[in-house]
């Protein structure tokens, strides 16, 4: 996808984040993440916000914490959140396309600036759905095509590195098939991180996950359950418990 669908994606999923969150208010619960009131979810996703944009503004190279999250509260917060994300916009939309800066994934992507624009889209829209799923009622859907390149980037970027847990004693195939739009995804399990191709490959899985993208997608960060499970139901429990991204 381009850098410009992805910044307008991310600047409509901020929009409806601080929506949702303001709606409900910074005390409720957020289903989707048990642990969290809706004032977590605004401080993590804002202090990322500020975190990311900093790369791209300053030019940096190497990586450095997350940015510390604020001890506003309230109506505070939200404003603060709003802040954040437009600011992030402001500073992708206006960055050089040639702009260096450090990135800390190998998933496809033509450049520093493409990184983060994708990374924060795939982000706020994940964050946006926790924050809809405090109101109760069912979240907006995510729009296929973006789910589906999630999915790769979640699958060819965070899971390509040395620090998934998703592993396993002996070798096993892990196949994820998407629809709507179809694309599918070979995920080789071992003791060492996952290798993942785009292929449709001849070996037969041990597991297959399937099901639209849009719902793949949410499955896949553990928003949802998986839509379709066929082969060693293990492997999807083994994702589910260890695939959470720190």
């Amino acid at each position: 996808m381009e850098i410009a669908r992805h910044l307008a994606t991310l600047d409509a999923e901020g929009r409806m984040l601080a929506d949702a969150a303001a709606e409900a208010g910074v005390d409720a619960k957020v289903p989707t993440c048990p642990d969290w009131q809706v004032r977590d979810l605004l401080r993590h996703t804002g202090a990322v916000h500020v975190w990311a944009a900093a790369f791209v503004r300053e030019g940096i190279t190497e990586p450095r914490p997350i940015a510390e999250e604020p001890a506003l509260d309230g109506a505070e917060l939200v404003a603060w959140y709003r802040d954040s994300h437009r600011r992030l916009v402001d500073t992708l939309a206006e960055a050089p396309a040639d702009v260096e800066c450090w990135t800390f994934h190998p998933a496809p992507n033509p450049s520093p600036l493409a990184f983060w624009t994708r990374r924060q889209a795939h982000e706020t829209t994940v964050h946006r759905f926790d924050a809809q799923s405090a109101l109760g009622g069912q979240p907006a859907a995510v729009e296929g095509e973006f789910a589906a390149d999630g999915i790769d980037e979640l699958l060819r970027g965070f899971h390509a590195r040395d620090r998934s847990r998703v592993r396993t004693d002996e070798p096993r195939l892990l196949r994820v098939r998407a629809s709507d739009p179809d694309a599918v995804w070979s995920v080789r399990l071992s003791a060492a991180a996952p290798p993942v191709t785009t292929l449709d490959e001849d070996d037969p899985a041990d597991a297959e996950l399937s099901g639209p993208a849009r719902e793949l997608y949410l499955a896949l960060w553990n928003r949802l359950p998986v839509p379709h499970i066929t082969g060693d139901a293990a492997l999807a429990t083994l994702w589910r418990e260890r695939s959470a991204i720190g």
